[in-house]
């Protein structure tokens, strides 16, 4: 064997060559995961604090019979690219479950896209609370492009009506709308701008680890994080589905951006959206409504991606249009808002978090090849250092609390199944995050370079259900 033909020195110079290179991947990725574990930790405190608070003051979580809902027209914006598989599902259920309601649900489509067009046309059937748009333009362009041109539809019917909506509510073709949502965007829209109410993964049982691990990062988000992010008066960006838009703030928005509401060279336009509002002093609200006492809240539902490369994909997505692109889009936010800032920087922290990760890949994968190299030539490893030590059970402490703060949320939303099975799909997620992060690095590249922005989505389905009463 090549081992072999090499002297015991040779062996004893990349055995240490191979160890202080693993020495310096280890003690960077600990340096770094020890702050990143700190910052949730952080989090988690802030989270518990203002729970506590809430508690105290006697506050009870709002359910949908106590909700005061003035009269709101509200315009229901749904973009849709070679959706023909899922848009029949959303509009029928939509429809089913929002009721005859004061809205207008409009569907933004391109002429090249006939599957689709047909699939709106038959689940729309003759109801007029159903407008369909068809761009001029062939697709895909790109969804926030898709939006606006359902914008300029609105306009053109508000004129045409002589009759302005109250608000506009964002939706995806694949989402399962919950029918009381539209109470809760009428509720807090009387003294807010914009609207977030949380999104909620749908369990698919044939992709536990790649599907299932959205659930575990959507429950997090938004019922931890989301709070905290409202305690500190941060700006609140939106999830781009669930959400609702006063259309006076739209009306600004479109203003500051010469007519047209969403930016079209953003691969993020639903979390730009929210950032602006907050530039504009908009009131932002994270609205969490049970359905009924005790129970589970007001929420949008969906599958997310089933697939490894469609995950990869859509997380690429978010990390080039928040981690690499909103750093120079949208820059920083209001002078001294430290909250602000801490967020801001939580949601660009995507690649710091991949380069800790490969170096402590590299850092697992060169201890163990140091450990057969010793093994090989009888020797012992150098032993860790006190500082090393320490450092190491600081981040296996904080990872157990990780663990055990997630699998808290995720029993909480979704049984104790979910919960037992959120913990290994932690190491999933990073995997998922690894290839995500390079991709989305040379995307970036390719935009800096001028490469053409285009919708770049991912295939959904529709769930099976009873399109018709509550929830």
């Amino acid at each position: 064997m090549a081992w072999e033909w090499r002297s015991d020195g040779e062996r004893a110079v990349m055995t240490s060559a191979l160890e202080a290179a693993t020495h310096e991947a280890m003690l960077f990725a600990a340096i770094g995961i020890a702050i990143g574990g700190f910052d949730d930790l952080l989090v988690d405190i802030l989270y518990i604090i203002r729970v506590l608070a809430i508690r105290l003051r006697g506050d009870v979580l709002l359910h949908l019979d106590k909700l005061q809902a003035p009269p709101t027209f509200i315009a229901i914006f749904v973009a849709a690219w070679d959706e023909a598989d899922v848009i029949g599902g959303m509009v029928r259920t939509a429809l089913a479950r929002l009721g005859h309601g004061d809205y207008c649900l409009y569907v933004g489509t391109y002429p090249n896209d006939r599957a689709t067009i047909d699939a709106v046309r038959a689940a729309a059937g003759d109801d007029a609370r159903v407008r369909l748009v068809i761009g001029d333009l062939p697709g895909p362009t790109t969804k926030a492009h898709c939006l606006n041109v359902v914008w300029q539809a609105l306009l053109q019917d508000e004129e045409r009506q002589g009759r302005r909506f109250d608000a506009i509510v964002l939706h995806d073709a694949e989402d399962v709308v919950h029918s009381g949502e539209l109470r809760v965007y009428a509720h807090f829209l009387d003294r807010a701008d914009i609207v977030q109410i949380p999104v909620s993964p749908l369990v698919d049982r044939t992709s536990r680890f790649v599907s299932g691990h959205y659930l575990d990062e959507f429950t997090e988000l938004h019922a931890k994080q989301a709070l905290v992010r409202q305690a500190l008066g941060a700006a609140m960006p939106l999830a781009g589905v669930g959400c609702a838009i006063a259309r006076s703030m739209m009306a600004k928005v479109a203003d500051l951006r010469g007519g047209l509401p969403f930016d079209a060279t953003s691969l993020v336009e639903d979390y730009e959206l929210g950032l602006t509002v907050a530039s504009l002093r908009g009131r932002a609200v994270f609205a969490r409504v049970a359905e009924r006492p005790g129970g589970p809240p007001v929420a949008v539902h969906a599958y997310f991606p089933a697939k490894l490369d469609a995950a990869v994909r859509q997380k690429a997505r978010w990390m080039t249009g928040i981690a690499l692109a909103g750093w120079d889009r949208i820059g920083w936010g209001r002078r001294f808002d430290m909250g602000d800032h801490w967020m801001r920087m939580r949601d660009r922290r995507t690649l710091i978090a991949w380069l800790l990760l490969l170096s402590a890949y590299f850092a697992l994968v060169g201890w163990s090849l140091g450990a057969v190299l010793h093994w090989w030539s009888g020797s012992q490893p150098e032993p860790l250092t006190p500082a090393m030590q320490w450092l190491l059970g600081v981040n296996l402490a904080l990872l157990a609390w990780r663990a055990v703060v997630r699998m808290a949320f995720v029993g909480v939303a979704y049984g104790r199944v979910e919960a037992l099975l959120s913990v290994p799909r932690m190491v999933v997620g990073n995997f998922i995050a690894l290839l995500a992060a390079r991709r989305a690095l040379f995307r970036y590249i390719g935009l800096l370079r001028g490469q053409t922005l285009t919708w770049d989505k991912t295939r959904h389905h529709f769930p099976d259900l009873v399109e018709s009463g509550a929830g």
